[in-house]
């Protein structure tokens, strides 16, 4: 809590009315102060100095920009204002009332400060540092279940404030409603950040402190980050991966009889919930009257969910994990971020067995061989369409044979049929049943049957 009164603290006793030291008034101090001036630490101040009698000689208020200098034995500055800032907090404001012998002495300076002047500098400090200080990281929350860390090449999705250390912000991509983006290690951003990112989970929120030397120096950026400045960043990491990602597959539930499971070109039915990696749920199959059909290897689906709904049983549940190289990419999607990491929780409701692409039907085993003769039920050494149809249903039926699922299964009966029928006389011939000649490799090949 801030002091409400100023008070004052004098170095040494006022000797016959002549001062032997500064006399240093806090008349506001800050109510969290972490670090104060040491000797070979650099500061950031705005000042303004005054003679006794209240006219003021200087200002880096007038000047439009603050001091920066170095407390200690190098130090640029008279004597008296080295030793006023020892002590300082960020934030705080003093007045140093300073003896001539601790300021410009017997000669004074110029025209401006007379000989023996007592000398009064109001000071707001706005900066201090270290050429030894490092990147100072402060954890504000993390998960309690942390899987992953970020590492150099990752490439990470995160919030953020940027403030100066008075509290000023200087940027901060809510405003933006958007993360800022970036590899991690590769110098993208400042070192400072750069280096406080490594080891973050998702969802963690970590405040750093960065000095100038590890952010923009002594040059600053544009006209909100003065030179010479510490930073000060609050970071809320959303999401991360790397390039070289995969699927990552969390079976959360598996039935203990699995006599099928999905691959490319099965017919599935399932449900899901899409989300960020940080709870946000983007879509959920459960607003639809029915879950959700497709066809799995057929392109119908982002390749990362695709991928991670094959092998599965029936009535499975995972959360699939997809990198965005196998999701959305750096466009991304309608309510779905670029870049961004997507976790589903999905649970395979149906599972009809499909066919190659290409085919509309297909032996489980092998087919009767000779088969015209078990498909012309009759023997009369031809096979209409209804003869054709009663065969091909009994060979589903039975298990043996497996059709194109997720159409009208009149439809394809019909398409099957027409392919067999090569002389279009409404019947099967054992001659035409199934052979077509290649004439450029002069071989026959068998084509559905």
């Amino acid at each position: 809590m801030a002091l409400k009164c100023a008070f004052l603290l004098t170095l040494t006793d006022v000797v016959w009315g002549q001062l032997e030291d500064v006399i240093i008034d806090r008349y506001f101090i800050p109510g969290l102060c972490p670090r104060d001036v040491q000797v070979g630490d650099f500061v950031r101040y705005h000042y303004t100095g005054a003679l006794k009698d209240g006219k003021t000689f200087d200002s880096s208020l007038d000047k439009g920009f603050p001091f920066i200098g170095h407390v200690g034995v190098d130090s640029k500055v008279i004597p008296g204002l080295n030793k006023g800032v020892q002590g300082m907090c960020v934030n705080e404001r003093r007045k140093i009332t300073i003896p001539p012998h601790l300021g410009y002495g017997v000669l004074g300076a110029g025209d401006v400060i007379p000989p023996h002047a007592t000398l009064v500098f109001d000071l707001h400090l706005l900066d201090l540092w270290n050429k030894e200080d490092k990147v100072q990281i402060r954890t504000l929350h993390r998960q309690e279940k942390c899987k992953r860390t970020v590492m150099p090449t990752d490439f990470v999705r995160y919030h953020y404030n940027g403030s100066l250390l008075v509290g000023d912000i200087f940027e901060t991509s809510y405003s933006r409603n958007s993360t800022y983006n970036t590899f991690i290690g590769m110098g993208h951003v400042i070192a400072g950040v750069d280096k406080a990112l490594e080891g973050v989970c998702v969802g963690e929120r970590r405040r750093v402190t960065v000095p100038p030397h590890l952010a923009y120096g002594e040059t600053g950026s544009g006209e909100l980050i003065p030179g010479s400045a510490v930073l000060v960043f609050d970071l809320h990491v959303i999401d991360f991966h790397n390039p070289k990602d995969k699927v990552f597959i969390n079976v959360t539930y598996k039935p203990s009889s699995c006599d099928q499971k999905s691959d490319a070109n099965d017919l599935i039915l399932y449900r899901y919930n899409c989300s960020l990696l940080d709870g946000t749920l983007l879509y959920s199959s459960d607003v639809f009257p029915e879950p959700t059909r497709v066809m799995l290897g057929q392109g119908k689906l982002i390749s990362g969910l695709d991928d991670g709904l094959q092998g599965m049983c029936l009535l499975e549940r995972r959360e699939i994990t997809v990198p965005p190289h196998l999701a959305h990419g750096s466009n991304g999607a309608v309510g779905i971020p670029s870049s961004a990491v997507l976790l589903f929780e999905v649970e395979l409701l149906q599972l009809q067995k499909g066919v190659p692409e290409g085919f509309l039907f297909i032996w489980v085993d092998d087919g009767p061989d000779p088969l015209f003769p078990a498909m012309d039920i009759n023997q009369d050494q031809e096979v209409p369409f209804e003869e054709f149809e009663t065969f091909i249903k009994l060979q589903v039926t039975e298990g043996r044979g497996r059709i194109h699922p997720g159409v009208n299964i009149e439809d394809v009966l019909r398409d099957m049929f027409r392919n067999q029928d090569r002389n279009g006389d409404g019947k099967i011939t054992e001659d035409e049943l199934n052979i077509l000649e290649d004439e450029e490799k002069g071989v026959s090949e068998h084509v559905e049957l």
